[in-house]
């Protein structure tokens, strides 16, 4: 009888560790993965980049100058996750932030063009806009998604 006992505690002490380690797992998984603010400011980029490309296509300017004015004017993720972002990114902080800086100004470029119907200016200011687009990526884009999200 005492072995059934030892047994049953044993079995009920790897069940009470296998339950805090899912717990631990859970609770670090969860934190782990909270998007930042950054994600979604990413994928409203992103629509705008789609809309950009639809207005061209049709010559509606006008479309694309709004498009291009949220790009320029895009909002900020909060203070204390820029300060995460920035303490990550580390010596690399200069050329994300001017990076982000050649977008707002390319996308104004990229309006002013919509707003005046000038096409071969759009289109060109567009190709700059997403070569910016892809050159931040390139660099920041899977590093960030490694360390705040644990993707590969």
């Amino acid at each position: 009888m005492e072995a059934h006992t030892m047994k049953t505690f044993s079995l009920n002490q790897h069940r009470l560790s296998l339950a805090a380690g899912l717990l631990l797992v859970s609770m670090c998984t969860s934190a782990h993965a909270e998007p930042l603010a950054l994600q979604k400011i990413m994928k409203e980029l992103g629509n705008d980049m789609q809309k950009i490309t639809d207005g061209i296509s049709r010559e509606d300017w006008g479309w694309v100058e709004a498009a291009a004015l949220r790009i320029a004017d895009h909002p900020r993720p909060p203070m204390e996750e820029r300060k995460r972002i920035i303490s990550f990114i580390g010596a690399d902080a200069g050329t994300f932030k001017s990076t982000d800086k050649k977008t707002h100004s390319t996308a104004r470029t990229l309006a002013t063009a919509a707003a005046s119907e000038n096409g071969e200016a759009a289109i060109t200011a567009f190709a700059t806009l997403q070569s910016s687009c892809l050159a931040c990526h390139q660099v920041f884009r899977k590093r960030i998604q490694q360390h705040f999200y644990g993707q590969p």
